[in-house]
């Protein structure tokens, strides 16, 4: 994503209500990411998942929340999953493995504390 474009999504959201799930487009057997927000204390990154796709099994060094904001997507984390769906989080710990599957379409908000 390009400069203006993660600009333009960050000015959707600064002082007013945005729409989550209207914020990133899903596209066909692709996984699309969108950066709201990237500081030195974490990230707000959007995704939208076509179904069948997946982020395979990796870890971060910092703790991770998840939101659906649209659908429902499996979460792996340390060998145990969890089907999550539209209005729940889940939280991902720092430096354990974790991936996400997507059954079907979904929508996620990942917020990656580094702190």
């Amino acid at each position: 994503m390009g400069a203006n474009e993660r600009n333009s999504v960050l000015e959707a959201c600064v002082g007013k209500a945005a729409d989550l799930a209207g914020l990133v487009e899903y596209a066909k057997d692709a996984v699309v990411s969108k950066t709201i927000l990237d500081k030195a204390a974490g990230t707000l990154t959007l995704f939208a998942f076509d179904a069948g796709q997946r982020l395979s099994e990796h870890s971060a060094p910092y703790d991770a929340v998840v939101q659906v904001v649209d659908g429902k997507g499996l979460i792996r984390i340390a060998g145990n999953e969890t089907e999550v769906a539209a209005g729940e989080l889940i939280i991902m710990p720092g430096n354990v493995p974790h991936s996400v599957t997507a059954g079907e379409r979904f929508k996620m908000l990942l917020t990656m504390i580094r702190a």
